[in-house]
């Protein structure tokens, strides 16, 4: 071995980082060191201002609302209970609930409650308890032999947050019972 042929290992050695030579390389312009100002800040929506002009946003129309009472129900087929009976999943003895089928795997989440649909085909005489079913789903589970209850749907459950007249009145009651009661004079 010589000296002209020592050399270092491989990836030892890397080339000094060329910053502010572009957008293509990753770090042009700040080179690396982020903004100065209001856009260093927080909270700030630089994003949805167009210099004082009418925002998009705000240029386009808006359509529709969202029902925050409406239900979602879980759509099952009857193929896909079959297909679970058939795999051993759910027992056709006992009967097929929201919780005996999140059990098998049929479905993820219960939601509101689980609805049967008439695609593909049923020979298990299944006890079903669902919250809903198609007309020709419910055929079809009788005609197999089964028996099919519809329950209503689950109710929701309300929102943490109290009312407005509820927080004045709780707020009332701590104010008088912080208050020391003072001995009655004589």
């Amino acid at each position: 071995m010589k000296l002209n042929q020592i050399a270092t290992k491989h990836g030892a050695t890397t080339s000094r980082r060329r910053v502010g030579r572009g957008p293509g390389s990753g770090l042009g312009k700040t080179s690396g060191h982020g903004q100065k100002g209001q856009k260093s800040r927080t909270g700030v929506a630089i994003g949805s201002f167009e210099g004082g002009q009418m925002p998009i946003h705000m240029r386009l129309p808006k359509r529709g609302f969202h029902n925050v009472s409406s239900k979602r129900f879980q759509v099952v087929n009857l193929g896909r209970l079959q297909q679970a009976v058939d795999a051993g999943k759910l027992d056709a003895k006992k009967t097929v609930d929201a919780a005996a089928l999140l059990a098998a795997g049929v479905i993820r989440r219960p939601w509101d409650g689980v609805r049967i649909l008439a695609k593909g085909a049923l020979k298990s005489k299944l006890t079903l308890d669902v919250v809903g079913a198609s007309s020709a789903a419910i055929t079809a589970i009788e005609a197999a032999g089964g028996s099919i209850k519809v329950l209503p749907p689950k109710a929701r459950t309300e929102k943490k947050g109290r009312t407005k007249a509820s927080r004045a009145k709780a707020k009332a009651g701590a104010r008088g019972a912080a208050a020391p009661s003072e001995p009655p004079k004589e």
